[in-house]
């Protein structure tokens, strides 16, 4: 039910992704295309502004050109100039070796010709803007004159771009976006912001605004758009509009929460809309669902129950479809797998016992059978003393045999506890491979001890390592013909010992050989099978392992592994 939910909901989702995508990709192209037409309008009108002041000072250098004039008319004239034209706050005018002819002002002037700035023409030039003593901003004009083809002089004015910080200051984007404008080599000449006034008049340069560098690395006339995060580190809106006659550019920010504030709700409320959407179908799904899926979590736990061996575990489903029917399969599977594993479990205790008993026979008829014959003869040749001695031998010997048997059952049930000391491996093995020799020839079997050449010392009990010696090498001389060999080795390899009873017998197949080291586990005709598992028990006893590898006809290798001992040899050997 979830799934298909999710395919009815995305649809929704994709719709949702690409309608979110499109509405701000439009709403960004929307202001920044609205941003960048106040950008132009505001140039334009600068521009207009900056035209007609230096078409005013044309008109007035007209008046004085080729007209010898006297210099008290020509002095009038800029008086006048500069009453009926507030933008000029001066104008003087200059012979051609620099000497000042006449001035709007009473003395001399201050304004001069200025040899930078921008050009308007071949005669005309336009200063950069500077600040005066009011903090308002001036530039200065200059006029070249000429008579009758000839450098007359020329004419000076200082223009009060005032009006033109008014209407920067009158630009507003929405309630936080202003106006600025930016002179070619990045002074700051105007700013929208009153908060941002005090950086015109201390000549800001904002050569290095992220805007500003962008326009500028383009080289070449346009608009441009950038966000960017201003000095406070509020992400802005920056758009760059040029006034080409100056080589000033016309910037507008605004920040940019407040530039994208209506895609932004609209996201938001799509967002939420689509939220709303999935949370309600996937809630109606979700119960709806319960009663399709709580059936397939019944079902899941009464098979991991089963699984883990809690056979009693059932299933209740209580509605009437296809998962009742098959929730009362399941119970029906779980109580016939009881019956089974209870039938199992019967056949491998009897199989069990039938070894069990099967084992006990063998291993114990033969020595009650001997004990019995040499009973029944010592009735009669008991005056024998030759046999008498012979008859405690054979009741010795039996006794022996019985005593290990019952050991090893009562070793089953209750491992017996291992002392550890200092022994020499060498030695111990020695001794077990000298003492088996006998029972070896007998079968005609070769017993070739290979031991290391130095001693080898480990921590064991050896009285329970030379019953796992005696252990391995009675089943290597039963599991090989005669005529063949057994070979007993000890190797020192590095921190570990290691001891291995190889023998050229019939080997083991390999599907047994998991087992072999399990209780009642024999691959003998007859016996108990407990040997190699009492063997195993006294090498992990003594925090050794022990491992086998065999292939059928030729051969089986048991190995154990024994760490070094830390005491010394002299402690191992005293100890010996």
């Amino acid at each position: 039910m979830l799934l298909l939910a999710a395919a009815g909901i995305l649809p929704l989702l994709v719709y949702g992704a690409v309608s979110i995508f499109s509405l701000r990709d439009a709403t960004r192209r929307s202001v920044i295309t609205g941003n960048e037409n106040v950008a132009r309008r505001v140039a334009e009108q600068i521009r207009l502004y900056v035209q007609t002041n230096v078409d005013i000072l044309q008109s007035v250098s007209g008046n004085l050109s080729d007209t010898n004039l006297a210099q008290w008319q020509q002095d009038r004239i800029l008086k006048n100039a500069v009453l009926d034209f507030p933008e000029f706050r001066e104008i003087a005018l200059y012979d051609a070796a620099g000497g000042q002819i006449a001035s709007s002002r009473i003395g001399l002037s201050k304004v001069q010709f200025p040899q930078t700035g921008t050009s308007f023409g071949p005669n005309i030039t336009l200063s950069p803007i500077g600040i005066d003593d009011d903090f308002l901003p001036t530039a200065v004009v200059g006029i070249k004159l000429s008579q009758l083809g000839q450098s007359a002089g020329s004419l000076v004015g200082e223009i009060s771009l005032e009006e033109m910080w008014r209407m920067v200051d009158q630009i507003r984007v929405g309630d936080q976006g202003y106006a600025l404008v930016v002179a070619a080599n990045g002074q700051l000449i105007a700013h929208g912001n009153s908060n941002e006034k005090p950086r015109v008049a201390r000549g800001d340069n904002l050569a290095t605004q992220p805007l500003v560098r962008l326009v500028h690395g383009q080289g070449k006339a346009g608009s441009a758009s950038l966000e960017y995060a201003d000095e406070a580190g509020v992400q802005m809106l920056g758009v760059a509009a040029p006034l080409e006659l100056l080589g000033w550019t016309v910037m507008v920010e605004q920040p940019r929460s407040e530039a994208y504030a209506v895609a932004d709700a609209l996201t938001r409320q799509l967002i939420y809309i689509i939220g709303l959407a999935l949370l309600v179908t996937v809630s109606v799904g979700y119960f709806f669902g319960r009663s399709f899926i709580q059936p397939i979590f019944a079902l899941m736990r009464g098979t991991h129950a089963v699984a883990a061996g809690r056979l009693d575990e059932r299933v209740t489903i209580n509605s009437r479809d296809e998962f009742k029917q098959l929730g009362d399969a399941f119970n029906s599977m779980a109580d016939k797998l009881v019956e089974l594993t209870e039938d199992v479990r019967k056949k491998e205790r009897q199989a069990m016992f039938g070894r069990m008993a099967a084992g006990l026979v063998h291993d114990l008829s033969h020595p009650v059978q001997n004990i019995g014959n040499s009973c029944k003869l010592i009735v009669r040749v008991y005056d024998d003393p030759e046999y008498r001695q012979t008859f405690t031998r054979t009741i010795d010997r039996e006794i022996d045999t019985l005593k290990r048997v019952l050991d090893d059952l009562r070793n089953v049930a209750r491992p017996a506890p291992v002392e550890r000391f200092p022994l020499d491996v060498n030695r111990s093995v020695s001794d077990i491979v000298e003492s088996m020799r006998g029972f070896a020839d007998e079968s005609g079997i070769a017993l070739e001890p290979k031991f290391a050449s130095e001693p080898v010392i480990i921590e064991g009990d050896v009285f329970a390592l030379g019953r796992v010696y005696r252990n391995l090498i009675t089943n290597a001389i039963q599991a090989t013909q005669a005529g063949g060999r057994v070979t007993i080795s000890t190797v020192r390899d590095r921190d570990q010992v290691q001891i291995s009873v190889t023998d050229t017998g019939s080997g083991i197949p390999s599907e047994r050989l998991g087992a072999i080291f399990d209780d009642f586990v024999t691959t003998k005709k007859r016996g108990l099978g407990l040997g190699l598992a009492i063997t195993k028990r006294i090498v992990e006893q003594l925090g050794g392992t022990i491992t086998v590898a065999s292939e059928v006809g030729k051969g089986t290798t048991f190995t154990m592994r024994f760490p070094v001992a830390q005491r010394p040899v002299a402690v191992a050997a005293a100890a010996g």
